[in-house]
């Protein structure tokens, strides 16, 4: 059937806004990059696809936009194998190709729904959940972008958060806001001490609403123990505290309460390792990481088999990601934990037409419409792109950013 078969993919880069984030590597700079994906076919039904951003990931993009033309979009296994031939010769990772397949499954999948008049969620096997559960993720960050080189300070209605007071008062504005009913602080950026004392003013005034703490491998393994007896009875669990596999698993000897990993197992070889050393109880999955919605599926089956709880993990990302990952996380009957999401802090940038996706009650209902079930804001997407070009931003560089205010900081992992 000629309709079905993929006449284009257009493949733009774009900038949108993000506030002053501090995190183990630094702080966030001004703007963050995505790309979004338009698969057209050849009856002019368009499948969307977003990724994160970067030189790299652009230029693998454009090399898949030359291979899929002419292929059948319910075909994603020849999909797939030939966007894996065409990027091996430059990117011997099938971590890293597997960046550029899922946002192609994912713009393949919203073209298929499309074409059936059925929700993405329906093509993985229907949903076991109507709304699906997202966590406030909570930052520690100045109160604006410092004024540089001739720009002016750039604001935001959040304000500065550099204390547990500052932490809990930004908590309280997302569950004003959002009605979140779960909290994962980013940490690794104040000694240990402090930021054990940002998540007990939390559980003080947040009581019984689950907590967690990802210091991004900030902290040896010895703190790392330290922290968990800590906060023994506080975290629901602990998010690489940290670096590797075999780090985690020493940390996870002694540790009272689960570990999670979105960073020491991101890809299918890691698993095995893993499992046997026991060195998490959680994974945070996430579709860009590891091949696209429906390997996600099948990653949710081999962690039931081995008894690892799931959650998902999130970065800066736009509507179509999270559309994604909602009707992803609805087909998913083992969603142990709230999904983790960027969106509050990203969301006035985006490139969807509004209206489809709601946080309320700190979830998302699951969109209903066909494929995706959200819509382009092409006017957005100009703008957006035109962002993108006028920047000269193509790579984020949260440590570089940090050192322009911060000229003798370090980059130190761990530091604590």
């Amino acid at each position: 059937m000629s309709s079905t078969r993929i006449r284009e993919l257009i493949v733009t880069p774009i900038a949108f806004g993000d506030p002053p984030l501090l995190n183990s590597n630094g702080v966030h700079e001004p703007l963050a990059l995505r790309v979004i994906l338009q698969l057209v076919l050849e009856d002019g039904t368009v499948g969307l696809g977003e990724s994160p951003g970067g030189t790299a990931r652009l230029e693998r993009l454009h090399a898949a936009a030359k291979v899929v033309v002419g292929m059948d979009v319910f075909d994603t296994t020849a999909l797939a194998a030939a966007i894996d031939a065409a990027l091996l010769p430059t990117v011997p990772s099938s971590h890293e190709r597997g960046w550029t397949t899922s946002a192609i499954e994912v713009a393949c999948l919203d073209a298929q729904g499309k074409l059936l008049d059925r929700p993405v969620s329906d093509l993985l096997g229907g949903t076991v959940r109507d709304a699906v559960p997202f966590a406030a993720y909570l930052f520690y960050k100045w109160a604006e972008h410092p004024a540089l080189d001739g720009r002016p300070a750039i604001t935001d209605d959040w304000g500065e958060a550099l204390d547990p007071a500052g932490i809990v008062e930004q908590a309280r504005l997302m569950q004003e806001r959002y009605g979140f009913r779960s909290f994962k602080l980013k940490g690794g950026v104040f000694p240990p001490d402090e930021e054990i004392a940002a998540i007990r003013a939390l559980a003080e005034a947040f009581p019984g609403q689950p907590l967690r703490l990802d210091p991004n491998t900030a902290w040896t393994v010895e703190t790392s123990k330290y922290v968990a007896r800590e906060l023994d009875g506080v975290l629901e669990y602990l998010e690489d505290p940290a670096k590797g596999i075999e780090g985690m698993a020493e940390v996870a000897k002694d540790s009272p309460m689960p570990l999670a990993t979105n960073m020491c197992v991101i890809a299918w070889e890691h698993l095995k390792p893993a499992v046997e050393q026991n060195a998490i109880q959680v994974l945070l999955t996430d579709h860009h990481y590891w091949g696209g919605l429906r390997r996600t599926r099948e990653l949710a089956a081999v962690c039931e088999a081995f008894g690892l709880a799931l959650s998902m993990h999130s970065n800066s990302h736009l509507g179509i990601s999270l559309a994604a990952m909602t009707h992803v996380g609805a087909a998913i009957p083992n969603l142990d934990h709230s999904c983790d999401t960027h969106y509050p802090w990203n969301s006035a940038d985006d490139v969807i037409v509004p209206g489809v996706l709601e946080l309320r009650d700190g979830e998302i209902k699951v969109p209903t419409g066909p494929g995706l079930g959200v819509e382009l804001d092409h006017d957005q997407l100009d703008r957006l792109h035109r962002r993108y070009v006028e920047s000269g931003m193509r790579s984020r560089d949260d440590t570089g950013y940090m050192r322009r205010f911060q000229p003798e900081y370090e980059r130190l992992l761990p530091r604590w």
